[in-house]
């Protein structure tokens, strides 16, 4: 099975990582394959703006552990699955928190979702730029709404749950993962030795 991870962390008031939300989907079908939820020691513990959400609706974490160990779990689990491309909404906040991941190929969902040319359910009476990217509106919740028609969705702010909104988002836009080259950021540089460090982490 080809596959492909989408990925979304929350941080504290101090700009640290306190969870980690990953699905592992079917790069033909976008079906949800496999999750992970991780909620980060002592992180968890020094607050921010969506601390309330990390065990929100009773969502319970695969680990509770400290970075180290959520990381090279995480990159097993990764690698369990032949993930080599990862996605996520506003992405160059989660690539500059997670330099752990940075072997990965990253493209930013939102490089799509927010683009006339690319997502056909903008309305025409949209504000956009010249480059057809819309001039206000295009975070998770507003684009969830406009292409799932529901217009009571709203956003958990917990990392798992985003993650799994994130890939629907990518399954209502309708476009193979090729499309998605336009949308690649980052450098793809694989450091094995970092990779191999984190592996060897017990």
């Amino acid at each position: 099975m080809s596959t492909f991870a989408v990925i979304d962390t929350e941080t504290t008031w101090g700009d640290e990582v306190m969870s980690i939300g990953v699905v592992i989907a079917d790069s033909e079908t976008f079906e949800l394959v496999d999750k992970r939820y991780y909620i980060l020691t002592p992180f968890k513990n020094h607050g921010g703006m969506y601390a309330y959400a990390l065990y929100i609706n009773g969502v319970k974490p695969d680990l509770e552990c400290s970075r180290e160990m959520a990381m090279s779990e995480l990159v097993r689990f990764l690698a369990t699955y032949e993930v080599q491309t990862l996605f996520a909404y506003n992405a160059a906040f989660d690539y500059r928190h997670l330099p752990e991941l940075s072997y990965l190929a990253w493209y930013d969902i939102m490089k799509m979702a927010a683009y006339r040319q690319h997502n056909p359910k903008i309305p025409s009476c949209a504000e956009c730029y010249g480059t057809g990217r819309l001039k206000r509106g295009y975070g998770v919740e507003s684009i969830y709404r406009m292409l799932s028609e529901d217009l009571v969705y709203y956003e958990m702010h917990n990392a798992l749950t985003d993650a799994i909104d994130e890939l629907e988002i990518m399954r209502l836009m309708n476009h193979e993962l090729g499309k998605y080259l336009l949308a690649r950021i980052g450098d793809r540089r694989v450091f094995l030795h970092k990779v191999v460090g984190i592996l060897l982490i017990s």
